[in-house]
């Protein structure tokens, strides 16, 4: 199959590879000179513009930070409606807003084009290991369509209802994981504060109710180490965040939680800036209270 690629980030990047060893691909980035790096080493193409990206393709992969970026690669005479035919298969990975996401399916129905948003999880571990989470909104023809594809870097695509209910799900993911971040970081602070040593405290919440996918994996290989890889932004899961409470406000739910989480983040990107990773939140804490969890 001719497939367009759009958007090679850090999870972009290593799904476009697998895309490659299946498919005819062509591949566009932002950043031009990385669609280039990535052809000279890859069975791909590199593409000037989203329309030459998109003509001839069968199907097109977006995976861009939001929604907004995906719609406005939409429209203008290089953009992918100059270049994208009628039956064209679109797939927008990115971990977007199901209004947006609503939008624009309506604007590439109008084209012929069938739309699914398909966010992913499982980090770029999981993208370059294919065995990402693939949570699919759509009509149920366009995810059967869709599923051989997604197939390429997923190990679980799971259609979750209509256009807008996979960017919902992921959001919503990714804000649970924001709470627990937020929470595990305030209880090893508060432990430490009491005289717990950070390591046996993580090692005894392991084996305990307590613990959470925060406290067993991220925060042994990156807080007590104080090795802070950067493999997915703070501002990102902010934005994801903020996703989360938009659907709940606009279904009447308060989640006092979630809005707690989201403000505690959204102070943490502020004050660590836009390139911090996420699990950088546990910095502020620390120096709030004073302490270090390290081993």
């Amino acid at each position: 199959m001719r497939v367009a690629f759009l958007g090679l980030g850090a999870i972009g990047t290593p799904m476009a590879a697998h895309l490659a060893r299946d498919h005819e691909l062509a591949v566009w980035n932002r950043t031009d000179e990385r669609a280039r790096a990535f052809a000279g080493h890859h069975q791909a193409r590199a593409a000037a513009t989203p329309r030459e990206a998109v003509t001839g393709a069968a199907a097109i992969v977006t995976c861009l930070p939001t929604s907004a970026e995906v719609e406005g690669l939409l429209g203008g005479p290089d953009g992918i409606l100059a270049g994208a035919a009628g039956g064209t298969l679109f797939l927008d990975c990115t971990s977007g807003d199901p209004a947006t996401s609503r939008r624009i399916a309506a604007r590439l129905a109008d084209r012929g084009i069938a739309f699914a948003d398909a966010p992913v999880s499982g980090g770029t571990n999981g993208a370059e290991a294919a065995t990402l989470t693939v949570m699919v909104g759509g009509d149920a023809a366009t995810f059967e369509r869709a599923r051989p594809l997604l197939a390429s870097f997923g190990k679980r695509i799971v259609h979750m209802g209509p256009v807008g209910a996979g960017d919902a799900m992921k959001a919503v993911n990714n804000a649970l994981l924001g709470v627990n971040i937020q929470a595990v970081g305030e209880a090893l602070a508060t432990l430490a504060r009491a005289g717990v040593e950070p390591a046996l405290a993580v090692e005894t919440l392991n084996a305990s109710s307590g613990r959470s996918f925060v406290s067993e994996a991220l925060v042994p290989e990156r807080v007590l180490t104080g090795a802070w890889p950067r493999t997915f932004r703070l501002a990102l899961l902010d934005k994801d965040v903020g996703i989360a409470l938009d659907i709940a406000h606009e279904r009447d739910v308060e989640a006092p939680v979630l809005t707690a989480a989201g403000t505690a983040l959204h102070r943490a990107r502020t004050i660590l800036g836009e390139q911090a990773d996420y699990l950088e939140a546990i910095r502020v804490i620390e120096e709030q209270a004073g302490v270090e969890l390290r081993a």
